[in-house]
């Protein structure tokens, strides 16, 4: 078989993404606003596939909640670092108080960006703000920002934005949009509550109904006004301030209508019609689609859809002082090994300390991933899922942060256990564990025609020039791996077709 059709079965008929590009927007009747939607996202399908390619990033949980590192007056608040003044209640001029003394020092943006390109990464996503509604870039749109209400004078998510370009770092933001703890009123319950009148004697017994809203000590707004007065400036003046972003990282829609969804997703398009928006923006109106925090979707739940899986270090997303549960090397590549051979991406966190630095358990991790990608990054950049995503024993699941933090990670990985995925005419084999011996049989291969394996051209390992002999048998490929190991965490076999 000629090698364009060998492309084709590889990488379209496994991975039709650019046709159909989303399809978790569905139109109803004469539904304007999806077909509005709709051609907007079409025309991104170029930032898409350059968004796919990447398939690594460092996600940055940093701001004011990181000062507290998960301890509110002596007491070690359960729940996420970042939600402390949720999970604690904290009235809102308590916690700006709190915020008048953030003065992060060792803040160095240059440093960061050469931790996240040391690891492999190839963008960021900064935060300008989270829930607690405190900007850390200069608003013009109000004083509650790490510029007018603190001591320490400078403009961190801009140094970052000036370093990303410096290394060559794609940068993006997380914004949320529909959740703000100091200025957001109720985050909608009460609109919601009057439209949804079957909810109200749900909401009594029921926390869900109103999570995560601030109902402790509410701004004394409504929804509406949050959204036209603080949510939609801080956009515009965010999308005019950082041009050529990747993407949006809106969070929490929960309570938001169709109408302000959209309305946040073409915000962005109009200034910057090619960046993406993920599908926290809300109501079906993203360009690509989160499972979950620390998730992976099982095979074929993402089905023809883009996709990236955001993931912490430890079991918080913003820096906690007691959350000691790093993930080991080991697991974090299996989380880049599994999301790539599913065709998604892997938006790795780190929660800076109150002092703007990383925690040294997390450069570690990053430096041990970088030593990893270093030599099997081919294997991940640019590839789309091949035909088969693993073979061998061990299936592992993950389905939340809870869940992790609950069941840890135990699971040993099988010297039969293989990841694959596909780039041009070659298929890439992850194995995250070396043999005992030096034979290994990779059934998967089968998948391909008689006509394709008589074509198999070379076989070789990622990061070692050693000659490597191979059989392609009934059974499958039959490999003699060579004496050399480039990484204790497993190898890559590249296998490429005539």
């Amino acid at each position: 078989m000629e090698s364009s059709s060998l492309i084709l079965k590889f990488a379209l008929s496994v991975m039709l993404l650019v046709p159909s590009i989303l399809s978790f927007s569905q139109e109803s009747g004469n539904d304007n606003l999806a077909k509005d939607w709709k051609k907007m996202h079409q025309s991104k399908t170029q930032a898409l596939k350059e968004f796919n390619d990447a398939k690594f990033g460092m996600f940055i949980h940093w701001g004011a909640y990181s000062m507290p590192a998960g301890v509110w007056k002596g007491e070690k608040i359960k729940g996420l670092g970042e939600w402390v003044m949720y999970h604690a209640q904290i009235p809102r001029e308590e916690y700006k108080k709190m915020c008048s003394r953030f003065n992060p020092v060792k803040f160095n943006a240059e440093e960061w960006v050469k931790a996240a390109k040391m690891a492999g990464m190839k963008y960021i996503v900064a935060m300008p703000k989270h829930h607690d509604g405190f900007a850390m870039y200069d608003s013009k749109v109000t004083d509650y920002d790490i510029m007018d209400a603190t001591p320490f004078g400078r403009d961190p998510m801009e140094e970052l934005y000036k370093a990303c370009k410096k290394y060559g770092i794609r940068f993006s933001i997380y914004y949320s949009h529909a959740t703000d703890w100091m200025d957001g009123g109720d985050a909608g319950v009460a609109d919601y509550l009057a439209s949804h009148p079957d909810e109200k004697e749900k909401s009594k017994s029921d926390k869900w109904v109103k999570w995560p809203s601030n109902l402790w000590n509410p701004a004394p707004v409504n929804f509406t006004e949050y959204l036209e007065k603080k949510s939609k400036p801080q956009m515009q003046e965010l999308l005019h301030k950082f041009p050529g972003m990747q993407e949006i990282w809106y969070d929490v829609p929960k309570r938001m209508t169709k109408e302000q969804s959209f309305e946040f997703y073409k915000l962005v398009y109009d200034i910057q019609p090619g960046c993406l928006i993920n599908s926290r923006v809300g109501n079906d109106f993203g360009d690509f689609w989160v499972p979950g925090d620390n998730k992976i979707p099982e095979s074929g739940e993402a089905k023809d859809l883009y996709w990236e899986t955001p993931g912490t270090l430890n079991n918080t997303w913003g820096y906690k002082s007691y959350d000691v549960d790093w993930k080991s090397a080991a697991e974090l590549i299996f989380w880049i090994t599994e999301i790539t051979s599913k065709g998604g991406n892997y938006l790795l966190n780190v929660g800076p300390t109150g002092e703007g630095v990383f925690p040294e358990e997390s450069l570690q991790q990053l430096k041990e991933i970088g030593d990893w990608m270093s030599l099997n990054g081919e294997s991940v950049y640019g590839t789309t899922k091949w035909s088969v995503n693993h073979e061998g024993p061990t299936s592992l699941t993950v389905k939340s942060t809870e869940d992790r933090a609950k069941n840890g990670f135990t699971r040993e990985f099988s010297p039969e256990d293989f990841w694959f995925s596909a780039k041009d005419n070659c298929i890439y084999v992850t194995s995250l564990k070396w043999p005992e011996t030096k034979e290994i049989l990779i059934k998967s291969i089968t998948q391909l025609s008689e006509d394709e394996r008589k074509e198999i051209q070379s076989v070789q390992m990622l990061g070692c020039r050693k000659k490597i002999s191979w059989e392609m048998k009934n059974e499958g490929l039959r490999v003699s791996l060579p004496s050399c190991k480039p990484n204790p965490n497993g190898y890559v076999l590249k296998i490429c077709v005539k």
